[in-house]
């Protein structure tokens, strides 16, 4: 094993850097990917089962596709070199991909097969790549105990390469540059990979030296024929390779892969809504899930190397015994997060509003999230060194002659890797919309576990009433007693989230629902007013300075437009704006986009008098899909387009304020359109507002922007935009509301405390004409980088909201360009807006 041992830093080396650029990859897929085939739970479904697919098939097909005469190092050469080969194709062919898939789109079952091509043609040949390197790398590595524990220390390697590529995609990469950049990091990474196992292929031998024989005990013959060929106990021998089987040790692990997926489901929703949703807390949770998994596995294969002494029998039921009793602690992990987030993390006295250093929470959001995930996530990591091990064991009990370990690696990894495909999908799109996540994670308990049980089997079959039986039933019994006593989340941390401790006295919550794509809170305030709370952020308020906002959002376009018929609602909320347009005499249609299915007949039952009960409507039909994803695939042109989505410091959410987004929305608008959109100053710093602003400018250089007051301070916008300039005739405009047809419009203005239509062309706040200096040199936030999430997340603590509202007014002109009309009519309202009338 001299070559092993001499070159052993070096391959750890090349596989952590190839675990970095494969988590970059895999950030870059599913951001561009999103884009196209939108970002619902059964799009991010598909997305994952194609990555973990591919890489599942990848290791179960390299060792029967390849020969064993090949220099592994060659192998593994040439496997780098396709991935950042088929990396960089997918940014040249993604486009294309995209377009197809759009001209092709259709609904139900074929949409979503439709989208699993899309993903498989994008990810598939590089993750199928991606999952044959172990395999190809475990052939040089011979099958002793040393050589087994050696690939977990590769696997944790891999591991730990994967932990500083995510953050490094989410911290650098995507941050400061864009999707390109990353690639071509991700590409060089690869490229570089390959020249150095190019070269070692050319210095060392496809082997690294131990025999058959060896391996089985590192050492002597002599010990290899005592255990499996000459030994005066041959009988006791067959009898054990009767029982021992591998498919038991493939069952385990594959458990171990589902519960580990299936809590990381379960988890990264729930801690989203304990730190706040943006794009960095993501990353920061992945990135501790990875640790996890790195250091248990690194502990796990330390334990392998540690047994190179015993009896090949022993070492096998050592590693599964150890596998085994993994599950258990696992099992104990999942209770320990469940009890964190539900009981603990959310009543730690901590106002995250107290720092404006982005790093600051960092710091703390790293500490929160390895105290609660930390736990389990180790044992999950060392279930896969001790899988090999126990695997590996069975291979060479059940047959002493030449094998193809990588084989039994490639399996590992497989089983390892299917059953996370099912404990993803199935939690994601099965569990937690049926029984919650609180029930969730104690299906998961349960299950681990039961992999316990089937890990230990072997060993409880031969020794039944024994202090081993006693104690795994022991363990049990506590897993049970676990799972029984777990507590769901509190409403309030569905309802404020982060500000959990500093809003939580404020209202009690009345009503807690769970979806597939988004956790649902209703909350009343000490004044009576409600509230509607999506994933741990306040959504929608009947207090007047909201109410005011969700109805300019309808009303300036109803209003502005002549005779509108067709309406788009991006987003239903607390239905407010959508529900203006029922007032509207002319309007036959209103189609409203919304991604969680349980939003509007919630919100429907505690909104009813605010939105006019819009959803129960004859004229309404509810799209239940991703936004940008039903935009970009439907045929229908509307009069008016309004968006009221999540803010743009969630994850995903910036797709809806990119440039190409935008773009589109003008192609569905009728011709005399107008498309709004509600932008919050509250949470935001300056370039996030200015980067919002000037992608709309780009997008709609005839845009304007309106604002709402709370309490007479900045709060938030609406943007609209439309095609033509535009150009507002007063006195149509008045005579037009002064119609007995449109009464229902007026007193649906005046309930927000807009009294007249003066009243509501006051909030006018400027154009491109003024405000575009203001915007000047800010970032545009375009598909290929969504710089906005990056942005917003960095500053969501800033409390500028009333700082940037006069600031943008400070550059406001006359609009005698827009606004005409009778000379008093346009003298009234010009004097309004110039004096701060609003």
């Amino acid at each position: 094993m001299s070559d092993t041992r001499r070159l052993f830093p070096v391959l750890l080396v090349l596989f952590a850097a190839s675990g970095c650029s494969a988590l970059i990859y895999e950030i870059v897929w599913y951001q561009l990917l999103q884009l196209a085939i939108g970002s619902t739970a059964v799009s991010m479904g598909v997305l994952l089962a194609t990555f973990m697919g591919g890489l599942c098939i990848g290791s179960l097909a390299l060792p029967r596709l390849t020969s064993r005469g090949w220099h592994p190092l060659r192998v593994y050469a040439w496997l780098e070199a396709g991935i950042g080969i088929f990396g960089l194709l997918a940014l040249v062919t993604l486009p294309l991909i995209n377009r197809v898939y759009i001209a092709g789109l259709a609904s139900g079952l074929p949409g979503m097969l439709l989208r699993g091509i899309l993903a498989a043609a994008c990810m598939l040949i590089p993750t199928i790549l991606m999952g044959a390197s172990l395999p190809a790398i475990s052939r040089w590595i011979e099958a002793t105990p040393e050589g087994v524990s050696w690939w977990g220390i590769l696997y944790g390697g891999n591991t730990a390469g994967a932990v500083v590529g995510c953050l490094l995609a989410g911290f650098y990469l995507l941050r400061v540059h864009d999707t390109y950049i990353a690639t071509y990091w991700a590409a060089a990474l690869n490229g570089v990979i390959a020249l150095l196992s190019f070269a070692l292929a050319s210095r060392v031998p496809a082997s690294s030296g131990a025999s058959t024989i060896e391996a089985l005990g590192e050492g002597s013959q002599n010990e290899a024929k005592a255990e499996g060929l000459h030994n005066a106990k041959a009988e006791d021998l067959h009898n054990a390779q009767a029982e021992a089987s591998t498919y038991p040790v493939y069952l385990t692990i594959a458990i171990s892969g589902a519960c580990a997926l299936g809590a990381e489901v379960v988890w990264t929703r729930l801690m989203g809504m304990l730190l706040g949703a943006t794009v960095y807390v993501f990353s920061i949770i992945l990135a501790v899930f990875l640790i996890g998994l790195a250091i248990g596995s690194g502990l796990a294969a330390m334990l392998l190397r540690s047994a190179t002494s015993h009896s090949l029998a022993m070492r096998l039921a050592r590693s599964r015994r150890a596998l085994g009793w993994s599950q258990i602690f696992a099992a104990f992990g999942i209770a320990w997060t469940a009890y964190m987030i539900a009981d603990s993390l959310p009543y730690w006295p901590i106002d995250v509003m107290l720092t404006k250093s982005p790093w600051h929470m960092f710091q703390l959001d790293m500490a929160r999230s390895l105290w609660a995930i930390l736990p389990a996530t180790l044992f999950w990591g060392a279930s896969f060194p001790l899988a090999l091990g126990a695997a590996q064991g069975v291979a060479a009990q059940n047959n002493l002659e030449q094998q193809d370990h990588g084989r039994t690696v490639g399996a590992v990894y497989a089983a390892n890797t299917l059953g996370a495909i099912a404990g993803a999908l199935g939690v994601s799109l099965v569990l937690v919309p049926w029984i919650g996540t609180q029930n969730s994670q104690r299906v998961l308990l349960i299950a681990s576990a039961l992999g316990a049980l089937v890990a230990l089997a072997p060993e409880l079959r031969t020794t039944r009433m024994t202090p081993t039986a006693i104690r795994v039933s022991l363990a049990l019994a506590a897993s049970g007693w676990l799972a029984l006593h777990m507590d769901a989340v509190p409403g309030k941390l569905i309802a404020y989230g982060r500000q959990m401790p500093r809003l939580s006295q404020e209202s009690e919550i009345i009503y807690v629902a769970e979806g597939r794509n988004s956790s649902v809170a209703i909350g009343r305030w000490l004044n009576g007013a409600t509230e509607i709370d999506v994933n741990g952020h306040i959504e929608a308020t009947t207090e007047p300075f909201d109410m005011s906002l969700q109805r300019m959002v309808g009303h300036l376009p109803g209003v502005l437009h002549p005779n509108p018929k067709s309406v788009l609602g991006i987003g239903f909320g607390a239905g407010v704006s959508a529900g203006t347009f029922t007032r509207y005499p002319g309007i036959e249609k209103i189609t409203i986009c919304e991604i969680e299915p349980v939003i509007p007949p919630i919100s429907t039952r505690y909104f009813a008098k605010e939105n006019y009960e819009v959803f129960r409507n004859p004229k309404t039909h509810v799209v239940f899909d991703d936004a940008r994803h039903f935009l970009m695939t439907t045929n229908e042109k509307y009069d008016i387009i309004a968006s009221d989505p999540l803010d743009v410091f969630v994850k995903g959410t910036a797709g809806l304020y990119s440039k190409e987004y935008f773009e589109a929305v003008k192609r569905h608008l009728n011709p005399g359109g107008y498309f709004t959109l509600y932008v919050p100053l509250y949470e935001s710093d300056r370039i996030t507002v200015q980067s919002e602003l000037a992608t709309f400018f780009d997008a709609f250089p005839n845009a304007t922007v309106w604002g709402n007051t709370r309490d007479g301070l900045g709060y938030d916008m609406v943007f609209m935009g439309q095609v033509e300039p535009l150009k507002i005739d007063l006195d149509q405009v008045y005579a037009r509301m002064a119609r007995p047809d449109y009464a229902n419009v007026m007193a649906s203005l005046r309930e927000v405390g807009f009294y007249s239509i003066p009243n509501l062309f006051a909030t006018y706040m400027g154009q491109k004409f003024d405000l575009g200096k203001w915007t000047e040199g800010a970032p545009i936030n375009r598909d290929r980088d969504l710089r906005l999430q990056y942005l917003a997340g960095w500053g969501i603590n800033s409390q500028l909201a009333d700082v940037l509202y006069r600031e943008m007014l400070a550059y406001r002109r006359t609009p005698s360009n827009i606004f005409t009309g009778s000379a008093k009519n346009l003298g009234d309202l010009l004097g309004t807006i110039t004096g701060g009338g609003h």
